[in-house]
């Protein structure tokens, strides 16, 4: 009995002091108490766990399958819960995150859910995050919700807080300038004549000459060119050209994201995820377009998208064509005259187009197919009905001339080549617009003129690239010219107004044209080329470029084009009785170097399209994979397979720089300034057509198996 009156003692004892303890300690806490009251005061969006309980159960029925169980995303979307998720929502109001939810999921049927039932959605978002429910709902009521705040950075603590527990005492914080507060619109009169310092279009000016007026980086101080920051973007193949505009820089990725980052610290600003149908495919996109407050960009279900520059929020969202019947986008839009101007590829029935959208409303002012239709003017597909006539992409961005009120692009080949191998008798097998200019009057879609550069393409070697627009002496006269090239390294001059050939420059890779017009540009095909029998060709180049999509830079003032190839060839063999091969009229083909190659594959070259005569090459092994770009400091970048970004003397092709970066080079080169300063841009992620083209022919050149995708800027030292 005593050791149990003793026990008993010891645990009323104790009892007592922890009483006493916790009342000290509330004593201690109180007025903490009465800070985190009032942070749970705070404006900050609140829930009940009953109604977090419905929204997971609608979130496993209605959004798992895309965003995946445990909200960790998938490759149809983005990550709902951690560091995406803050991001994406954190310090915004909930307002914001109701409405895309109650808006626009689930994506097959928006707004089908009803309300209350995404209003228990965002509750299951909100505690998956770490956010604490209370004894009241999460409302409907829009302007109830304006009033509720999304903290920042909860998801980054390691656990939910105590319902008690107050925030750690602030540590004050450099809060830096958000260069989206100054942003300005960008007006017609800035696409016309963009300022130095800025890129505003694809090719940074209307004219696609890919030039920068800028010289403070230039051949005396590239060599100390040191990183200024640099960002991870979405894994992915990554061809894309960023814009930069006031201190901000915009760049697509992989899987239909867009993101606006500070342009001289690379923090992000914001970022838009497009939501995609689960058999949607995944392609690289060009470029994106910029004006006003607005920026535009096409995704891979096939629409184009408008999003407020500050904020990233939809304003329009289009489609402009059916992604399951084979078409898809990789090029992007071209906004003048009031209309985005979107071309369109693929392997549809029926060929492809270019379609003009109202640039405030998103509706379709008007469209163009670019192959000729039965029984229209051009109509050169042996009799065939529109249905089984296919291919003419248009896979870059168009350009423009402001003074002739001209918008110029460039379609491919037939991705069909059998049925007009051969030429039926009262027809023609010409196939318009195949490898052809064309010249719209961008206010209604009327084709003023164009120009096929080659007939009947049955090597897919298209003319779909940059259409630059120069002035230039033609023997001893001033030109106004349209300006491209083909897979096959042949550039041609067009007078701009008319289409009318003016001259042809031959750049040494091909061995298809045997000769060349001087006053048509009509071309004679080698006959060692025109395929018939069971016996084996050789092509040069590869379908793969010569010239691809990479896009060339020009010098107005020295009258220097810099271009980069690969010099490669392809054999072209018969795919047996019955089988279709790569090309339908009956043949695979297979990469091959030149007869007289010496191992190298990658060409960077200048000539003087006046003189039309070459000014250097620079010859290495690692194809080229970027664009080109020349500045007024005399300085020429571009980038290969091997992962080095270089810079050229632009005078004399000599090396003054090179830096390797985390994957391949894979879009065009940018530089911009700001406050200032002049940086260059470009962005990494290795995939599509060039980067799949040549790892045969350099099996020692490794690059990484993941994709990681970034882009990287550079700047001078401080002085």
């Amino acid at each position: 009995m005593r050791a149990i009156l003793e026990f008993a003692a010891k645990r009323e004892f104790a009892r007592g002091a922890a009483m006493l303890l916790v009342g000290l300690a509330l004593a201690a806490i109180a007025p903490l108490q009465a800070g985190a009251q009032d942070f749970n005061s705070r404006n900050v969006a609140t829930f009940t766990a009953q109604q977090a309980d419905r929204g997971k159960a609608t979130y496993a029925t209605s959004c798992a399958s895309c965003h995946g169980a445990t909200l960790n995303g998938s490759e149809f979307a983005s990550a709902l819960r951690g560091t995406t998720f803050s991001q994406n929502w954190g310090g915004r109001p909930a307002s914001v995150l109701f409405e895309y939810v109650n808006t626009k999921m689930p994506p097959a049927s928006p707004g089908s859910l009803g309300p209350e039932t995404n209003a228990a959605v965002v509750a299951f978002l909100l505690q998956s995050n770490g956010f604490q429910p209370s004894d009241t709902e999460l409302p409907t009521d829009m302007a109830a919700l304006a009033l509720m705040q999304i903290p920042r950075g909860a998801t980054s603590r390691p656990a939910a807080m105590m319902p008690l527990s107050p925030l750690a005492p602030p540590i004050p914080v450099v809060k830096l300038p958000n260069p989206l507060d100054q942003f300005t619109p960008v007006t017609d009169a800035m696409l016309d004549n963009p300022p130095a310092t800025d890129w505003l279009l694809w090719r940074r000016t209307y004219d696609d000459q890919g030039f920068s007026p800028l010289k403070q980086i230039d051949r005396k101080n590239v060599a100390n060119l040191r990183v200024a920051w640099a960002w991870s973007l979405p894994p992915g193949t990554n061809e894309s050209t960023p814009l930069e505009h006031d201190g901000v820089l915009f760049i697509e990725s992989y899987g239909d994201k867009l993101e606006a980052l500070n342009a001289v610290t690379g923090d992000l600003l914001w970022e838009y995820s497009h939501p995609l149908p689960k058999d949607a495919r995944f392609d690289q996109k060009r470029n994106i377009a910029i004006h006003g407050d607005r920026v535009f960009m096409p995704t891979s279900d096939d629409h184009v998208v408008a999003l407020d520059v500050k904020s990233g929020d939809v304003i329009w969202d289009q489609a402009v064509a059916d992604y399951t019947k084979g078409y898809q986008i990789t090029g992007g839009p071209l906004v003048a005259k009031g209309k985005v101007m979107q071309g369109v590829g693929g392997q549809a029935k029926g060929g492809n187009f270019i379609v003009a959208l109202d640039e405030e409303t998103g509706k379709e002012a008007w469209r163009f197919h670019t192959i000729a239709q039965a029984g229209e003017p051009g109509d050169s597909w042996n009799g065939l009905p529109n249905d089984k006539r296919n291919g003419a992409s248009v896979w870059t961005a168009g350009s423009y001339d402001p003074k002739l009120n001209l918008a110029y692009f460039g379609a491919g080949q037939t991705y069909d080549t059998g049925p007009v191998l051969h030429r039926v008798p009262g027809q023609s097998n010409d196939g318009l617009y195949t490898d052809t200019t064309m010249a719209f009057d961008p206010d209604t879609g009327k084709l003023v003129w164009h120009f096929q550069h080659v007939h009947n393409d049955q090597w897919d070697l298209d003319w779909a690239f940059e259409r630059q627009l120069i002035d230039v002496p033609v023997d001893g006269a001033e030109r106004h010219l349209v300006v491209t090239s083909g897979k096959m390294a042949i550039y041609e001059a067009l007078d701009a107004a008319t289409g009318q050939y003016v001259f042809s420059k031959d750049l040494g890779i091909q061995n298809v044209i045997q000769s060349i017009d001087p006053k048509t540009g009509e071309k004679t095909i080698s006959p060692d080329v025109v395929m018939g029998g069971d016996k084996p060709y050789l092509i040069c180049p590869h379908p793969g470029g010569g010239r691809n999509w990479i896009a060339g830079s020009y010098d107005a003032e020295t009258k220097v084009m810099y271009v980069a190839m690969n010099e490669s060839c392809m054999d072209l063999i018969p795919a047996g009785k019955g089988q279709r091969g790569n090309l339908s009229a009956g043949y695979n083909w297979f990469i091959r170097p030149r007869p007289d190659t010496d191992g190298n594959y990658g060409r960077v070259e200048a000539f003087n399209l006046e003189t039309r005569k070459v000014l250097w090459k620079d010859r290495q092994r690692a194809p080229q994979m970027t664009g080109m770009l020349d500045t007024a400091g005399g300085v020429v970048f571009s980038g290969a397979y091997d992962r080095f970004l270089k810079a050229y003397d632009d005078s004399t092709g000599k090396v003054l720089w090179q830096i390797r970066l985390n994957d391949v080079p894979n879009s065009c080169p940018i530089t911009y300034s700001v406050n200032g300063k002049q940086y260059v841009a470009v962005v990494t992620g290795t995939g599509g057509p060039m980067t799949a083209t040549y790892p045969v022919l350099v099996p020692e050149i490794q690059v990484p198996p993941d994709r990681e995708s970034s882009i990287w800027v550079f700047e001078l030292p401080e002085k």
